[in-house]
């Protein structure tokens, strides 16, 4: 400070450090309010993450638990329907009019008109929940059409099958023909356009199950930051006032700060939840429910080509192929690559079962349903269910030799008959097992989709509503300090 004197250079000094001073005041109030803005945007970015992350999760439930998981659950019902209406034909024209055989030919009438009219429920169930959808609903139609097709065929074998009076598994070739023709047409165009339905919605709503369940674990880590950062920006506020201001803390901004905390671990834990029932719904059930129902529909069929290899001498061979291939769809076994080995091929892979669970070695429907034994109570009914088509299976040969035996008669009535010790008796006892399994399934998916709604239920305002009220509680918490500076 050349040329100064001592009171001129302390002049200087002082009008500096009043200017340090008027520059502090001036910069103080805009940290304070870069803060505070910090805090209200971060507030809002949570709430909406959060709220855009329940939105997701609530409509994947929406979607699997009403829509497309009723929409997989009737096209697969109509297809089981459909193998039992065709299997009662079989019957009918089996038994004529013989007393005290098998099943009976009204009893067989009444179970055909039953699962007529639950294919027709089902289907326009299955219409009216995928309205939205141009390509199932002409897919839905096709089935309508070919079914109208095939009542028309079966009415007129029935009804030629009643004027004629033939000993059991006798009909006369007007009868079969028809028949052949109304089953031609259901293998060739009404199971296949409704297992496609049933493929295409059951592919539909695994996508939709993975595009929610991945966006719910998304918003989920997201929220977790913004909530961590909105923190980390309100300690930070807190400290800068105490150091500033020379208090401890700031009520208010404690109070927001436990706010966010609350929001951030109620929010991530709805949205984890949420997935996690989205993930037990489709998971855990429904995949058991579709692989079980398929399953159900499948060994329908296969039931119906032993009424059919009864029934149509001349394409014996051609309906023993299909219920060895329908067989290995329900539980497959490479090794059993005749008809006759396959009884005992199930018979050690369940002995190798009982002496080792995780030792499961068949495939098919059965086998992806004891992969996927999640519940209690439900490996009791899956093995219940083996165990049960193993018998069935294991009456198949007496069947066949029977017939090729030339005693008819009793082939029809061992087939038919649903007294014990008969084939479908056997089937029925089957069939109620799996009818239970499946039933158990359905009970879990529609619990985890009650418990996910509910849970969800209360989620639209509260983020919106905790963001408001740490915004506020921001505001309040630095309206004193600013005041100061005014």
């Amino acid at each position: 400070m050349t040329g100064m004197t001592g009171d001129e250079a302390m002049s200087v000094v002082i009008s500096g450090g009043s200017a340090v001073r008027r520059r502090s005041r001036a910069t103080t109030p805009q940290r304070i309010w870069a803060l505070t803005i910090a805090v209200a945007v971060l507030a809002v970015v949570l709430a909406a993450v959060v709220a855009q992350g329940v939105t997701g999760v609530r409509g994947g439930l929406r979607d699997i638990g009403h829509r497309s998981g009723p929409q997989v659950v009737a096209t697969s019902d109509a297809y089981f329907a459909l193998n039992d209406m065709d299997a009662q034909v079989a019957n009918v024209l089996l038994v004529g009019d013989q007393r005290n055989l098998g099943v009976g030919r009204d009893k067989a009438l009444g179970i055909y008109e039953q699962r007529r009219r639950q294919a027709d429920a089902d289907l326009q169930q299955a219409a009216a929940v995928g309205a939205g959808d141009p390509a199932a609903q002409r897919a839905i139609r096709t089935v309508l059409d070919a079914l109208g097709r095939y009542e028309a065929l079966t009415a007129q074998a029935i009804l030629v099958d009643g004027d004629s009076h033939h000993a059991a598994g006798r009909p006369s070739p007007t009868a079969v023909g028809l028949y052949r023709q109304a089953t031609d047409l259901l293998k060739n165009r009404l199971l296949p356009a409704a297992a496609g339905l049933t493929e295409a919605n059951s592919g539909a709503l695994e996508h939709a199950y993975e595009a929610k369940h991945a966006q719910a674990v998304r918003t989920a880590v997201f929220a977790a930051l913004t909530g961590a950062a909105l923190i980390g920006v309100l300690i930070g506020l807190q400290i800068m006032l105490t150091r500033r201001f020379r208090r401890r803390f700031n009520p208010f901004l404690l109070l927001a700060t436990l706010v966010t905390g609350m929001m951030l671990v109620a929010g991530a834990s709805t949205l984890t939840g949420g997935a996690g029932h989205l993930r037990t719904a489709k998971k855990d059930a429904f995949d058991s429910v579709l692989a079980l129902s398929q399953a159900r529909a499948v060994g329908y069929d296969a039931n119906a080509d032993e009424s059919r290899y009864l029934v149509d001498p001349s394409r014996r061979p051609e309906y023993e192929r299909a219920f060895l291939a329908k067989t290995q769809q329900l539980a497959a076994l490479p090794s059993a690559t005749a008809l006759a080995g396959y009884p005992t091929a199930l018979r050690q892979g369940w002995n190798a079962y009982d002496a080792d669970h995780t030792d499961i070695r068949w495939g098919g429907y059965l086998g992806t349903e004891f992969h996927n034994i999640t519940f209690p109570g439900e490996r009791n009914l899956a093995e219940r269910t083996l165990q049960a088509f193993l018998t069935y299976q294991q009456d198949d040969p007496t069947m066949r030799v029977l017939a090729r035996q030339g005693r008819l008669h009793d082939a029809v009535r061992f087939d038919t008959a649903y007294t014990p010790g008969n084939s479908n008796y056997d089937f029925d006892q089957y069939d109620k097992n799996l009818t239970a399994l499946i039933d158990l399934n359905r009970s879990h998916f529609t619990t985890s989709i009650q418990a996910g709604e509910k849970d969800l239920s209360n989620w639209s305002l509260i983020p919106w509503a905790a963001a408001l009220g740490v915004v506020f509680l921001a505001f309040a918490g630095v309206r004193p300090r600013l005041a100061e500076y005014r």
